[in-house]
């Protein structure tokens, strides 16, 4: 997917809460909007360059939305709505080859106390449920998720073994927002519960996923699977 808005790149200063930051633009320091609650610390740090959206929108407090990061040259993109826009575009152009079958996509369906990204159907009747989890954690050319407790992450990951108890197709995407990734794993130092439920969900039969996007100033775009370690 192409980001369609005007993109300015921009000094990193501060992050005072979650949902804002604080940029040097143009000689000018300014708050800018976070689109993501995750902590990514070992990213937002003084000095990095960032990528900055414009937004041109008359009731927003903020001219921009940090979008993403630069590692290195690695750009990481931290927008946490950006996930389900790439699935939806890779699942639509066929790009996971289980998946192909489904070609009916639909966004945000509850099943029991959850409600899922995805409910993919196809004319056989076959039912399929996705849960996207956006992944911007990388240390040495390994990633992992989550970067921050997780209750509702691991909360989805039971719905899904139940919704696979009860015949239905389900799934969980990790969906790893750069490039040039060599294997994916839970990271049970952040949050052991989720490990546990991920490597439950893998015995139940519910499919796992990694995938690596290819990552540019103004696109993302799903490309290759990566290695999964349980």
């Amino acid at each position: 997917m192409f980001i369609n808005k005007r993109i300015f790149a921009a000094e990193f200063i501060s992050r005072p809460n979650r949902f804002q930051a604080y940029i040097k633009l143009n000689g000018e320091e300014i708050m800018v909007h976070v689109p993501n609650t995750g902590r990514c610390r070992e990213i937002l740090i003084a000095e990095s360059k960032v990528l900055l959206r414009e937004e041109l929108n008359p009731t927003r407090k903020t001219l921009y939305d940090l979008f993403a990061v630069f590692k290195g040259d690695k750009i990481i993109n931290i927008d946490s709505q950006i996930p389900n826009k790439v699935v939806e575009e890779a699942l639509n152009d066929k790009k996971i080859k289980s998946l192909a079958k489904y070609n009916i996509i639909q966004r945000e369906k509850t099943f029991g106390n959850s409600r899922f990204d995805f409910k993919l159907s196809n004319d056989m009747g076959e039912e399929y449920y996705l849960e996207v989890k956006g992944v911007t954690l990388e240390i040495d050319g390994k990633s992992k998720f989550p970067d921050a407790p997780t209750q509702r992450g691991t909360k989805h990951l039971l719905e899904l073994v139940e919704a696979k108890r009860l015949g239905f197709g389900a799934g969980v995407m990790f969906l790893i927002q750069m490039n040039g990734i060599s294997e994916f794993s839970p990271n049970d130092d952040m949050d052991v519960e989720f490990g546990e439920a991920l490597r439950l969900a893998y015995k139940s039969g519910v499919d796992v996923f990694a995938y690596e996007c290819e990552v540019g100033e103004d696109f993302i775009t799903l490309s290759k699977s990566v290695e999964i370690m349980l």
